[in-house]
């Protein structure tokens, strides 16, 4: 059964992409947009199909990534609730460069390319949303470029466990903790950095070996926020 299309305006109104838009912004996009559930370990794209809308994800998580002839896969993001992926193939009329898998149960909305550019010809503002969308990714891809040349496996896992922690708990001086749950198995996070589940647990283990986090399955304990940051430059 089709869902209702107030169903899709109230999930759109939750969304960051859409919050700012008026109702009537809402209506016009609702009808271009279509639920898309996926049941855990559901494939919803391929490398090579073609690209007829962007998604945003409501809840769960998506995984995008590459896989090689021999089977080996590369991690290239984990895209979580409120956060958007496909926009630039919209625009660029390109086939998928890269897979998409949900890691969890998982709802998208998915706004189809011709509401996307109905509404990039009406409303300038829609436009800076979706540039401001392409803009961040651009920005972690080159963070991720740059990781991968100038930093240590050490320092990269370092940087992923303190990636949202430092702006919460502040540059002050003192002993400071704060929890941090993986998003997705050990596994996929170690491709996600470019790094092997081997030494991703060696040095999750040797970060604890040194008191600085205590590990329970996805649930890392940063026993000093301080202590962790400054171990990178070791």
């Amino acid at each position: 059964m089709n869902p209702e299309p107030f169903d899709i305006q109230r999930l759109l109104s939750a969304l960051p992409l859409f919050s700012d838009l008026s109702q009537l912004e809402r209506e016009r996009i609702a009808r271009g947009c279509r639920l898309v559930r996926l049941a855990r370990g559901e494939m919803f794209f391929r490398v090579g199909e073609a690209c007829e809308a962007f998604h945003v994800v409501v809840s769960g998580q998506i995984k995008l990534y590459v896989s090689s002839p021999a089977g080996q896969e590369k991690v290239i993001e984990i895209i979580g609730p409120g956060r958007s992926f496909a926009e630039a193939l919209v625009f660029l009329g390109q086939p998928h460069i890269v897979n998409a898998q949900s890691l969890t149960d998982t709802l998208l909305v998915s706004v189809a390319k011709a509401a996307v550019l109905a509404e990039v010809e009406r409303d300038p503002r829609f436009s800076l949303h979706m540039l401001a969308g392409i803009s961040r990714r651009l920005h972690s891809l080159i963070h991720d470029v740059e990781g991968y040349a100038l930093q240590s496996g050490m320092q990269r896992l370092i940087g992923y466990l303190l990636r949202d922690v430092e702006a919460a708990v502040g540059h002050g001086s003192g002993n400071v903790s704060v929890s941090v749950h993986l998003p997705a198995s050990k596994a996929t996070i170690a491709s996600r950095l470019s790094l092997t589940p081997e030494y991703f647990s060696r040095v999750l283990h040797e970060l604890e070996t040194q008191g600085l986090i205590q590990i329970d399955k996805r649930e890392i304990r940063i026993l000093d926020v301080h202590r962790l940051a400054n171990f990178e430059s070791h």
